[in-house]
């Protein structure tokens, strides 16, 4: 192809996408396999939700509201806050691709750490712009050196808190200090995918963060419905920022960028509080269960804020992930990430945790991990 397609675009890595339960299937023969490997809801939506979806589908001859007024509107009172702080995106990815649109050019740099997720990095290479990668520090971001990282041409520093892979979270404190460290062009993207599942005591006030004028840098805090409210096919995300920034990504963002689909099934989903608590509930009670299991197995399990944890199953993790596969179980090998003998669990179900935990004592034997 003659198209001169530029080097930064050629030298992406594509982003690599959990195996699906029914590719699984086929190349290992197993039937009934189990996915605990995309921090994935096992419990699914609300039954309000797919009910409001299902009694949308005969308008799907019709554009979406391109305001999502109904669901800004209903997102704004749940979280008390102003509709004009909040961004609408096709999940949090697009939140993503919208704020380095609208807040850098080339020669621009981004800080992110790693591991984290892989997508911020992309999107800033898509720009044309520079990635500052810094290493995580005993599992969590090492705040002091992204501050000494920083310069005058950073633009975005991304955050994801609780962080995934490892599931570790920071306080308010060093998030301001952070803050003030940065110069006043920057912008802290706080990443809260996951911050459902954490202790309540622990999470941050990021409506209260992202609406405050300060010194320094500010923040924007990205949240999703993906994950604690069961609607990862929907693509729903969502950005919480001073108004002045959210006038700049509505005129970047695509102007039907949120389906009919999913404006009426998080609208439902808002009012169902009581699924929403039995998911979180049921995924704080799965991760205290498997985590005290896997260590009795004789791996190392970290602590974690979310809805996964990693494990140090003390030998090649593409081994012990490879003979799980062929048990009809679907974990993430970590040594992508520079953990060779780490895998990354999600919390599944009561039915799948148990099988999880036959499989992974049947594998560890069979490789004489341990």
């Amino acid at each position: 192809m003659k198209l001169p397609i530029p080097e930064h675009i050629r030298s992406i890595v594509p982003y690599p996408p959990g195996k699906p339960l029914d590719e699984l299937e086929r190349q290992y023969g197993v039937k009934n396999a189990i996915k605990l490997a995309s921090n994935e809801n096992p419990w699914g939506p609300s039954p309000r939700a797919i009910a409001a979806i299902t009694a949308a589908l005969p308008t799907l001859h019709r554009y979406p509201d391109g305001s999502s007024y109904a669901l800004t509107q209903a997102l704004a009172r749940h979280l008390h806050c102003a509709p004009e702080m909040l961004v609408l995106g096709n999940g949090s990815d697009e939140m993503l691709g919208l704020l380095v649109s609208a807040c850098m050019e080339p020669g621009d740099e981004a800080i992110s750490s790693f591991p984290s997720f892989l997508m911020y990095q992309k999107c800033v290479q898509v720009q044309g712009c520079r990635n500052i990668v810094l290493p995580l520090k005993d599992m969590r971001h090492d705040l002091e050196a992204i501050a000494r990282a920083a310069t005058s041409r950073t633009r975005l520093v991304f955050l994801d808190n609780p962080n995934n892979p490892t599931g570790s979270l920071f306080p308010e404190a060093a998030l301001l200090e952070l803050c003030r460290a940065l110069p006043d062009t920057a912008l802290v993207v706080l990443d809260e995918a996951y911050r459902d599942f954490a202790d309540p005591a622990l999470q941050l006030d990021s409506v209260r963060l992202a609406g405050e004028q300060r010194q320094g840098a500010q923040i924007v805090a990205l949240r999703t419905f993906s994950k604690a409210y069961g609607l990862a096919g929907l693509r729903l995300g969502y950005g919480l920022m001073r108004p002045e920034l959210a006038a700049m990504l509505h005129r970047v963002r695509h102007p039907f960028n949120v389906n009919s689909l999913a404006q009426v099934g998080v609208v439902a989903a808002l009012a169902d509080q009581e699924h929403y608590a039995r998911t979180i509930s049921g995924t704080r009670a799965g991760l205290a269960c498997l985590q005290e299991a896997v260590n009795g197995l004789g791996c190392r399990c970290f602590p974690s804020q979310s809805n996964f944890f990693l494990v140090d199953v003390q030998g090649d993790a593409n081994r012990l992930y490879e003979a799980m596969l062929h048990r009809g179980v679907i974990t993430r090998s970590m040594s992508a990430y520079g953990f060779p003998n780490y895998l990354r669990i999600t919390v599944g179900t009561e039915a799948e945790n148990r099988r999880f935990l036959t499989a992974l004592a049947e594998c560890l034997h069979e490789l004489h991990y341990g």
